[in-house]
Formats: structure tokens, C-alpha cells, sequence
């Protein structure tokens, strides 16, 4: 009777230790196949198109009551363009602090803001964003703040980022909104590569 519960007393471990490495094994299967859209996929091939070029910049606009940065030199970099990711450190003047990521992440795109020291070390309110929203195109893509972000900065603004190439790809727009309001966009040249 001893061996008989021994015995399955082991075989449900073996039961218990297979199955959810079953699962586990299905999950980490559907992740690797899940794609973005194609809506999603031709965007980030769009900002792709760029990469090893640099591209000046301005503010195009600032909400009333918020410091203006106008009088900064504004340049994005494209520098690191892969199937899964494309980097783009943005510079104002002479901080460079900021990468703004582009990344697959559970067949999902996802938009960071990555702010380092000068050192690298990554600063307290860094790898903020959020998902695209599911209603961009090859050409405009919508990333309202994640459950991360909320957490972080603390947001009960509704931010949201939306990065716009014109269709001619002439123009990068980068905005940030507000329960729905721009309340900055800085516009970038791509017709005269520096």
C-alpha cells in the first residue's frame, strides 16, 4: 500500500511537472508566430527605409504653458534597423539622452522612449510608451500609454504618441497628445538627409 501511494505520489508530480511545460511550450510557440499587422509591419519597413541617416528637425508646436523648445537644434538619427526593432536616437542640441525604439514584441509594435545618462545608465523615467492601437496604416501609427507607463510616470493625462510619415515620406512628425489634445509635435525634414 505504501508503494502504491509512492508511486502515485510520483506519477502526478510527473503529471503536474509535464503539463504546464506543455502549455508553456504552446505559449512560447504562439508568440514566435504572432506578426504584426500589415498595416504595422510596412510602417516599421517605412522607418527602416531611412536607416544610417540623420534628419534636422523643429518644434512645430508647443501647448500654451509648456517650456518651449524652439530654440534647440532638433536632429533624429536612424541608426539600428532590424526585423524586430528599429532605434532612433533623437538629440536636442547637445542632449542626447533620448532613443526613441520601435520594437515587435509579442507580434505587437511597441514605442519606447529609452533616456540614458551620458554614462549609459539607463534614468528613472526611461522605456515609457505603448502599444500601437490597432487603427494606424504604413504611414501613421498610434501608441496610447501602457499599463507600464500609467505606473511610472503616474499618468492620468491620457497621453498618447503618434508618429506620422507623409505618404511621400518627406515629413516625420512626432506628437504627443493629452486626453486627446496636441500638446507637442516636432516635425522632421527627410528631404535633406544631413
Amino acid at each position: 500500500m505504501k508503494r502504491t501511494l509512492t508511486l502515485l505520489f510520483v506519477f502526478t508530480l510527473i503529471l503536474t511537472a509535464c503539463g504546464p511545460a506543455t502549455q508553456t511550450g504552446q505559449q512560447e510557440e504562439e508568440v514566435l508566430t504572432a506578426v504584426l499587422s500589415a498595416e504595422e509591419q510596412a510602417f516599421l519597413d517605412n522607418l527602416a527605409s531611412l536607416c544610417g541617416k540623420s534628419f534636422r528637425g523643429r518644434e512645430t508646436y508647443m501647448a500654451p504653458g509648456r517650456e518651449s523648445w524652439a530654440h534647440l537644434d532638433f536632429v533624429m538619427h536612424v541608426t539600428e534597423c532590424e526585423e524586430d526593432h528599429v532605434y532612433i536616437p533623437f538629440h536636442l542640441s547637445e542632449d542626447t539622452s533620448r532613443t526613441w525604439l520601435f520594437l515587435v514584441e509579442n507580434g505587437r509594435l511597441r514605442f519606447r522612449h529609452d533616456h540614458r545618462y551620458p554614462d549609459g545608465t539607463p534614468e528613472a523615467n526611461t522605456l515609457y510608451g505603448g502599444y500601437a492601437d490597432g487603427t494606424g496604416t504604413a504611414f501613421r501609427q498610434h501608441f496610447p500609454a501602457d499599463d507600464y507607463t500609467i505606473e511610472l510616470l503616474v499618468d492620468t493625462l491620457g497621453r498618447q504618441w503618434n508618429i506620422v510619415l507623409d505618404e511621400a515620406m518627406t515629413n516625420f512628425s512626432y506628437q504627443l497628445q493629452y486626453h486627446g489634445e496636441i500638446v507637442f509635435q516636432a516635425d522632421f525634414d527627410l528631404t535633406n538627409p544631413l
